[in-house]
């Protein structure tokens, strides 16, 4: 597959499966194509070339609210519309299963409501997003999609602007949603630990191509990181999950190091 904008290629000649039921985290530089592949999987961007496969149908000629009922998508800085309430765009994401002549169901008031309480934003229904901090609006956004009740989520960096407990609560309702409700979760993370410790199957991209994939432990190590992030490492046991931790050296302790 080979994807980009207007004449610009950023992604090329990529083969890549998703495992059903994976939690698979893409990891990589800035600029590396993790966004654009995220979004060309959700058919936000068409491929230049190759084809783009959802459950074996080429996702491009399926119809947009079958695609909406299987697969949902939070972009990395969604854009809110103005004066809307919590609870307000947060039903938005009950669209796709609305049908003609059909109203508001007690099935959609339960999908908001476990949506707002998965994420802990119930509390926000009545304000208005434009009001909320960075963190509350990344919170309900994430709600947007749950509410729209897919087994496939695409996430891109969840856990931009949330400090650093509401990250662990993030990412622990990430593992929930792929361990209990056996759902497939496609996300993109900037902290090679949190991607280590939470992921089945890991994804390392460099310059447009993948570089690794496979589980964390089997793939993830200090040659790996330094091709893709030209950064030297340790790569020790986490202490807790026992899955890869990166202990980045610094520059400077690299140099002393490479002296002795």
């Amino acid at each position: 597959m080979t994807a980009g904008y207007d004449r610009r290629t950023v992604i090329g000649g990529l083969d890549l499966d998703v495992p059903d039921g994976s939690f698979t985290v893409i990891v990589g530089p800035n600029a590396c194509g993790k966004s654009t592949l995220l979004h060309t999987l959700a058919r936000v961007l068409r491929p230049k070339a190759g084809t783009v496969l959802l459950d074996g149908a080429a996702i491009a000629r399926l119809p947009s609210k079958e695609v909406a009922r299987r697969l949902g998508l939070l972009a990395q800085q969604p854009v809110t519309p103005d004066a809307i309430t919590v609870a307000d765009l947060v039903s938005r994401g009950r669209h796709p299963h609305r049908r003609a002549l059909r109203g508001w169901s007690r099935e959609d008031d339960a999908a908001v409501a476990r949506a707002l309480a998965a994420t802990d934003t119930a509390a926000l229904a009545g304000r208005q997003v434009d009001e909320l901090s960075g963190g509350q609006r990344q919170r309900v956004w994430l709600a947007m999609v749950l509410a729209q009740d897919t087994p496939i989520m695409l996430l891109d960096e969840p856990t931009t602007f949330l400090d650093i407990s509401h990250q662990i609560d993030m990412l622990d309702l990430c593992a929930s949603l792929h361990e209990d409700h056996a759902r497939t979760l496609v996300v993109v993370l900037h902290d090679l630990n949190h991607a280590c410790r939470y992921a089945t199957h890991l994804i390392a991209m460099r310059d447009g191509a993948v570089i690794a994939q496979g589980p964390p432990d089997e793939i993830v190590t200090p040659a790996l990181i330094e091709e893709v992030f030209g950064l030297r490492c340790q790569i020790i046991p986490d202490p807790v999950t026992g899955t890869p931790l990166v202990v980045p050296l610094s520059r400077r302790h690299a140099r002393r190091t490479a002296d002795l």
